[in-house]
């Protein structure tokens, strides 16, 4: 299935989600990005805001055999979401569960000592906050579940998240996480999200400190209107398309 929309890339998909979280510029916004592929996207969101951008790191916990496949993911504070359902259909074990879960955790680690580098940790930050976390794509979810579950835990005055394409039964459920859900295109076949770009490279480490080092100096600049809202917008007679 090749859909009839794609975005360019990641930063003009979060140019196209700027346009539908314009309300929240004057609630002093924190937008948190799900490394690694919603930095270029949250970039975006944080700069159209003038809100800081950090990163808040979850890890799906992938099949041994089938590492894209998910039957669940973890995130700090000691947040684990299992998909009960994926466990029994793929016949994990309970010592194959804990192997994965102990080496994500690791990684987890990893990732946020690197990413935290000489910042505030970002959950000092959300005590109190309008908080928008940001993803390229939500397509099980349960990463995205992790992840708001353990910012929750931190007392923000609301969270929302904010995707460029979701899965519409994922949309669903995670709906009952968040305050509120943004997205501009839900469909019932999405496949893999990056079929929903055109260009959707893997991103480093580097990647990710770079965009945080560029948001916290240009946090304060604002770009032209017409560069940061585009006057584009989606086809609307494609099928899938929902606006939130």
């Amino acid at each position: 299935m090749q859909p009839t929309f794609r975005y360019t890339d990641r930063q003009e998909a979060g140019r196209h989600l700027t346009r539908h979280l314009a309300r929240f510029e004057s609630r002093d916004p924190l937008v948190l990005a799900l490394p690694r592929g919603g930095v270029p996207v949250a970039f975006e969101v944080a700069r159209a805001l003038r809100a800081p951008l950090d990163v808040w790191v979850a890890r799906k916990l992938g099949i041994p055999q089938q590492p894209e496949l998910g039957f669940g993911a973890i995130s700090s504070g000691d947040v684990t979401v299992i998909d009960e359902a994926t466990i029994r259909a793929t016949g994990l074990s309970s010592t194959d569960i804990q192997a994965v879960v102990s080496r994500e955790r690791e990684e987890l680690r990893r990732r946020t000592d690197r990413y935290r580098s000489n910042r505030t940790d970002p959950a000092d930050r959300v005590p109190g906050r309008h908080v928008i976390v940001v993803d390229d794509g939500l397509a099980t979810g349960l990463t995205a579940e992790a992840a708001l579950r353990s910012i929750r835990g931190r007392q923000p005055a609301s969270i929302t998240l904010a995707v460029p394409v979701a899965a519409s039964d994922s949309a669903r459920r995670i709906k009952e996480v968040a305050d509120a859900f943004v997205c501009p295109l839900e469909t019932d076949d999405l496949v893999a999200i990056g079929v929903w770009y055109r260009r959707f490279p893997q991103l480093s480490d580097e990647d990710v400190l770079a965009l945080l080092e560029k948001a916290a100096r240009s946090r304060h600049a604002r770009s032209p209107r017409d560069e940061v809202f585009p006057d584009r917008s989606f086809d609307s007679s494609h099928p899938s398309r929902r606006d939130a």
